[in-house]
């Protein structure tokens, strides 16, 4: 499964999927985890308390699990939570699992991929790095179902059509007061590999150049005289979103998506970030490229 970006695999068997927690439960976790230290409880003083077994209780601290409402209440008695703190932790623990407007693509979309674009829509900022396709937030429409029909071929048209639309939504987070951060590093391949035909070709790389020149958005190429790099391990996804709550990393394969948590992964995939940033031409000398690949087509 690869749907976010252009490629897309077989959807993992139940039994291996995994559907990270969304940032609003992972909030509510870190928040819980906080007001029993400052209440001077260990998890197995609030189980004796409460009646809330440790496992539960570590699964809710950890956002393995969403606590019940009940469960949350119980918690909140325990730790002395009133007034404005304990309506915002009710809010959180009723919003803890919403996707938004994915409910309406509901059975039409891989678990993971839905898994994603509910945390893209929480994030701040992405950093996007891609060496095969052109990120799918910078697709046009034309573009994208041409990736998709390229490398699924067998799906059916409304299997694609879903996806398209999926995918252009998946745009409007560039839009609006408060717009995603975007930062797309791609290699030189993406650019130069015609998909759809130089019509539709040409058309991309015309919108990329036209969204490289929105505030809020920074393309870099990495050219084909850089040399090796470490993004030729594969493509990744940064999703950041604020100081409050950890990033998460997304890979992709054909054998399904994955997401990192744990801090030394997160530090990793950053420092290459740092190093891709760095070997990439400048957004200027980015859109001085695209301008000229835009004239070969």
């Amino acid at each position: 499964m690869r749907d976010k970006q252009g490629i897309e695999g077989n959807v993992p068997t139940p039994s291996a999927r995994r559907q990270p927690p969304t940032v609003r439960l992972r909030r509510l976790a870190a928040e819980l985890r906080r007001l029993r230290r400052i209440a001077g409880l260990s998890q197995e003083e609030v189980a004796e308390k409460t009646n809330v077994n440790v496992v539960t209780l570590y699964r809710i601290e950890t956002a393995k699990a969403k606590p019940q409402l009940r469960t949350l209440v119980t918690l909140l008695d325990t730790y002395g939570v009133t007034d404005d703190t304990r309506a915002d932790l009710l809010a959180l623990q009723k919003e803890a699992k919403q996707r938004s407007w994915l409910q309406s693509f509901e059975g039409d979309l891989p678990d993971q991929y839905a898994a994603f674009i509910g945390l893209e829509s929480e994030a701040q900022e992405v950093i996007n790095y891609d060496s095969l396709v052109i990120p799918g937030l910078l697709q046009t429409e034309d573009y994208a179902r041409a990736v998709i029909r390229g490398i699924r071929p067998t799906v059916t048209d409304a299997e694609v059509e879903s996806r398209v639309t999926a995918r252009m939504r998946r745009q409007a987070l560039l839009e609006g007061d408060t717009p995603l951060r975007l930062w797309a590093i791609v290699d030189q391949a993406a650019l130069s590999r015609t998909v759809g035909g130089e019509t539709v070709m040409r058309a991309q790389l015309a919108h990329l150049a036209q969204q490289a020149r929105r505030p809020h958005i920074t393309i870099q190429v990495i050219p084909f005289s850089g040399g090796a790099h470490p993004g030729m391990l594969g493509s990744f996804i940064v999703l950041k979103f604020g100081t409050d709550d950890p990033d998460v990393i997304h890979l992709d394969s054909t054998a399904g998506g994955l997401f990192l948590e744990k801090e030394e992964d997160i530090q990793r995939y950053n420092q290459i970030c740092e190093y891709l940033r760095a070997i990439a031409l400048s957004p200027a000398d980015t859109s001085a490229l695209i301008a000229s690949l835009d004239g070969d087509h």
